[in-house]
């Protein structure tokens, strides 16, 4: 009976292992450049991912200082010299990610190896960071696009990971953030009203000291503004070259660059790669039509 029951357990569980999805492959650091960090209830993996895209720091056009920045502060952290956590923070569109991924790029082949953490997995990072602590690469541990809500509890973990705690993080790891909030967290009036002037010096409430202290731990902030004309039109040059050829850029390219920020209401590198991608489609049609 113990033979047969057995027989059945067994059955039943390659009838399981059928409905489960596939393991995902083990990350190589000596081939792999990129991986997605996954939590689930037992912990959490590790995803090999390869590169976005080919963008590179030179196809970064406008933001030559945050760029000069975060190149020397990661090229100091490979070295094991003393580099700092990175904010790049401000307007949609003007070139966080991209410089991210573009570093990834630049640096693979000088050591760098980046993980992406998705801000709902944000609570098993403290768990990463301790598997990273005694690896030989150096890791970058990337998160995209990260805001909090005022009840959300999940920066408590970032915030340990970054500066909270009495190891710290390991030599071998740096964490950089993009937001569109300076301060990761949303603001108020009524917390800017717990604001008082004591002997002539400003001292804010405890809501806002608590909002600050996150991004405070963060000690490269990378400031990104709209594009002014000038720098929207440089990328658009850029992009247009980049896909249509060095004749793609002409007179009516520009003033049709300009119709189309005017008509969005917006002028960034997102821009300027979106009416690229516009213009040198619809004019590949338009020859193919009158050939």
């Amino acid at each position: 009976m113990d033979g047969e029951l057995a027989q059945r357990l067994s059955r039943l569980l390659e009838r399981v292992e059928a409905w489960l999805p596939e393991q995902p492959p083990a990350v190589d650091w000596t081939r792999d450049v990129a991986a997605l960090w996954q939590s689930h209830p037992l912990g959490g993996q590790l995803v090999p991912v390869a590169p976005r895209d080919a963008v590179g720091l030179d196809d970064l056009i406008g933001v030559a200082r945050q760029k000069r920045a975060l190149v020397d502060n990661t090229r100091a952290f490979l070295q094991g010299r003393p580099a700092n956590h990175a904010l790049l923070w401000g307007a949609r569109g003007s070139g966080k990610s991209s410089m991210v991924r573009a570093l990834l790029n630049s640096l693979a082949g000088e050591g760098l190896r980046l993980i992406q953490v998705d801000r709902h997995d944000l609570v098993a990072l403290p768990l990463l960071v301790q598997r990273l602590r005694d690896h030989q690469h150096r890791f970058v541990v990337y998160c995209d696009d990260l805001s909090f809500e005022g009840s959300d509890d999940a920066y408590k973990a970032l915030k340990s990971v970054l500066d909270g705690t009495l190891t710290g993080p390991p030599e071998n790891v740096l964490l950089y953030a993009t937001s569109n909030r300076r301060h990761l967290l949303p603001e108020s009036m009524a917390d800017n009203q717990q604001t008082q002037l004591v002997d002539g010096e400003l001292h804010h409430g405890d809501a806002v000291e608590e909002k600050i202290s996150l991004s405070d731990r963060f000690g490269l902030w990378l400031a990104f503004h709209p594009f002014d004309q000038q720098a929207y039109l440089e990328a658009c040059r850029h992009w247009v070259e980049h896909l249509g050829g060095a004749d793609a850029w002409h007179e009516a390219a520009r003033a049709e660059a300009l119709r189309y920020a005017t008509l969005r209401g917006v002028r960034s590198g997102r821009a300027a790669w979106q009416f690229a991608c516009q213009w040198v489609g619809t004019e590949a049609i338009r020859q193919m039509q009158y050939q």
